[in-house]
């Protein structure tokens, strides 16, 4: 349960978030946003704030159309959506309609929903090291307070001791033997010190830590006993505000380059027939790795959310029908065709477009069904 209600309010952030970039731009843009809603329809209520201070009411699904926007609150309480006048192709002809603004207004306001997650990411990204972030504690500045430090596996080498274990990357190693929170030059200088000696290592992976028996090797690279992984100490790293507004900034780039090369090697892939693997997660998987970081903290909730928001926006921009990225390919293009016909044609290939993402939706979450399969059998009994 608690799970479904931090996926619900972290989905809730990132659809409203993009909604109110829509809103901002289309209200500057000069455009009448007739509703600003809170989850999805049905309505349950609505207010609109009239000159003087009144308000008006609106309950259910009756006609919201007025002078001023009505801000709803929906019975599917996850993400929002606005209403902009015209968007639908109508109300050409009235001067607040978003048909009636020139094609630079109509990017402004269809990019802003991805502007304002990529703003959203740098904000969660700076609120995250001011409370501490996890990261690798490589030339760090005097300034910051490292905590919780550790020792992460980035890699495991083939047939090596510790693939033979079973060790994986993302793992990490709190304890060697008597060794507690070991630091990578005591981990290296030790595990030299007892080649071809039984090891015992605490490993942590997620939530769940084990033990695993693990005898080094000499390695023939080195000539050092080693087990055969790539290593880096990681930490939780807090900054000073000033600074982890910096750093937010900067690692909101990173990170944002870094989605973009892996969705292009994705399609890259896709293109040469290699299929898109476990590269893809759906919402429920979405949904489980969300309950899993929410249990790590809150620093690694916000990571994640923020690497969620980033997603969110590259996914928008893509030049894709019912996208945003598709709707500004079809601003641009209908400056060349005739607007009555070629608004038909948009609105097929939106229809399309958006048929093929449900389809897209339902067969990642088939895939997510089947690979989380034992999260919800334990779900089930726990309910039953």
């Amino acid at each position: 349960m608690l799970t479904a209600i931090i996926f619900i309010l972290v989905l809730g952030v990132l659809v409203l978030a993009h909604e109110f970039g829509h809103f901002i731009a289309a209200r500057k843009c000069g455009m009448k946003v007739e509703e600003f809603g809170f989850g999805f329809p049905p309505r349950a209520f609505g207010v609109r704030f009239l000159d003087g201070g009144k308000r008006e009411w609106v309950w259910g699904n009756k006609d919201a159309s007025g002078e001023k926007t009505v801000y709803s609150i929906n019975w599917l309480p996850i993400g929002g959506f606005v209403k902009i006048k015209g968007e639908n192709g109508d109300a050409e002809n009235d001067s607040d309609s978003f048909m009636a603004k020139p094609a630079w207004k109509k990017t402004i306001v269809l990019a802003a929903g991805v502007v304002m997650n990529i703003v959203l990411a740098a904000v969660l990204l700076s609120v995250g090291y001011m409370v501490g972030l996890p990261q690798t504690t490589d030339d760090v500045s005097d300034a910051t307070v490292v905590k919780d430090a550790r020792i992460a596996i980035l890699e495991v080498a083939s047939g090596r001791p510790a693939a033979l274990a079973g060790l994986k990357m993302g793992d990490e190693i709190i304890q060697i033997d008597e060794i507690k929170n070991p630091r990578i030059v005591d981990m290296q200088a030790y595990v030299d010190q007892k080649r071809g000696q039984e090891i015992t290592f605490i490993i942590a992976r997620g939530a769940e830590n084990f033990e695993k028996k693990i005898t080094p090797a000499v390695s023939a690279e080195t000539g050092k006993g080693g087990i055969g992984v790539a290593i880096a100490e990681v930490g939780l790293i807090k900054y000073p505000w000033y600074l982890a507004i910096y750093h937010g900034v900067i690692a909101t780039g990173a990170y944002l380059l870094a989605i973009v090369l892996a969705f292009w090697h994705l399609f890259v892939g896709l293109f040469a027939g290699k299929g898109a693997g476990e590269a893809v997660a759906g919402p429920v998987g979405i949904a489980v790795m969300t309950g899993q970081v929410a249990r790590m903290g809150l620093a690694y909730l916000l990571q994640f959310t923020a690497m969620l928001s980033l997603n969110l926006a590259v996914i928008n921009i893509l030049p894709i029908p019912a996208l945003d990225g598709g709707r500004i390919v079809f601003t641009w293009l209908g400056k060349i065709f005739k607007k009555p016909v070629f608004m038909k044609f948009e609105q097929s290939a939106h229809a399309i477009g958006f048929a093929l993402l449900m389809l897209l939706v339902v067969v990642v979450t088939v895939k997510d069904l089947g690979a989380f399969k034992g999260v919800f059998m334990n779900l089930f009994n726990k309910i039953f």
